[in-house]
């Protein structure tokens, strides 16, 4: 077996990683009362909300849930922050990069006004690089009252999947200036391109007099990187990103460019091609894993790793390869899901 078909049979498993619940979780009625547990989702519930949940409910907690949408509007964070002293919660679990700085800000950087925060757990999910973005300084030891899951695949190990299903010198990438995870994605693609002797062509989402970004320009965005010689479209887990595949994604299947998804509603029901990605009811099994060990086992949050799943799944969306007529290698098939069928566009990432 070659080194490259080694390294994509280890790497490339489709199975979810087994989150099995300790049996010994103290239960509500021994602590006197349910458990109190607020939810910040971004855009409703997900895979995410629910493996959280699943795995409290087989550790046998008897949990209280708050839950508190922001549909998408970053802008409602402070509410919900001033709510907080009054909901008295256990834990407080937070979906995605953005809502996650809203909510507890950085490491190095404390908000005085959400002083109060610091001494509630929290467990944030879905976001991309924690220590780039200033959640946390390191991920072995949080060092804060802050800990959580990763759900992107190192970019390198995507990048590398990428090469082996359509080789490529020069990549495309879209992404929001104003979303930390997303430029420490950038920049560690660049990187990389850098090693390997190939070109990155990023552009950035245009942005209001705030500098949030806009969706004015999208599809001459994307027109602009294939006419400048992009052989893939790589669709980075930004937030806003994934607020617009149904504009990204046929644009670029109309300008023949393939696109490489690095969340799983990218390919799932985003459009794009392929995507070497962790599941999110994984995901979310994952960070409730870090809530258990909280609030069943005593442990501090800032002693918990901040950790990414070991296995990752590929993605294939057979349409989109039909309309492309760019067909996965004949040995990914032993180890890609494929979908046969596209979703409805998804709404975000």
């Amino acid at each position: 077996m070659s080194a490259r078909r080694h390294f994509l049979r280890r790497s490339l498993q489709c199975a979810s990683v087994p989150l099995l619940a300790p049996l010994a979780a103290r239960s509500a009625s021994e602590r006197g009362r349910p458990l109190h547990i607020l939810m910040i989702t971004f855009r409703g519930e997900t895979d995410v909300d629910r493996g959280f949940r699943a795995y409290l409910a087989d550790a046998g907690l008897n949990v209280r849930y708050t839950v508190r949408d922001l549909q998408r509007d970053i802008t409602r964070m402070p509410a919900i922050v001033r709510d907080i002293p009054a909901l008295a919660p256990d834990l407080i679990y937070v979906w995605g990069t953005p809502a996650t700085l809203a909510l507890v800000g950085r490491h190095d950087d404390p908000d005085p006004q959400h002083h109060f925060i610091h001494d509630i757990p929290v467990v944030f999910a879905l976001v991309s690089a924690p220590v780039q973005s200033g959640i946390v300084a390191q991920r072995e030891h949080p060092g804060r009252n802050v800990t959580g899951a990763v759900h992107v695949v190192p970019p390198a190990v995507q990048l590398r999947v990428m090469q082996h299903y359509r080789p490529w010198h020069t990549l495309g990438v879209l992404y929001n200036g104003a979303e930390a995870n997303s430029v420490a994605i950038v920049d560690e693609t660049r990187a990389y391109c850098v090693q390997h002797g190939k070109q990155l062509l990023a552009r950035r989402f245009h942005t209001d007099d705030r500098g949030q970004p806009v969706a004015e320009g999208v599809e001459q965005l994307v027109d602009e990187l294939r006419s400048a010689g992009a052989e893939w479209l790589y669709l980075l887990p930004d937030t806003f990103l994934g607020t617009m595949y149904d504009r990204v994604t046929p644009t670029a299947l109309r300008l023949q460019l393939p696109s490489f998804g690095a969340a799983e509603l990218a390919v799932r029901s985003g459009g794009a091609l392929v995507g070497l990605i962790s599941r999110y009811y994984s995901v979310g099994q994952l960070a409730g894993s870090k809530a258990y060990a909280i609030l069943a086992e005593g442990r501090a949050p800032g002693s918990l790793p901040v950790e990414t799943l070991k296995r990752f799944s590929l993605l294939v969306n057979m349409q989109v390869a039909r309309e492309l007529r760019l067909y996965p290698p004949i040995d990914m098939l032993n180890y890609a899901e494929v979908i046969a069928v596209a979703d409805q566009p998804a709404a975000a990432s």
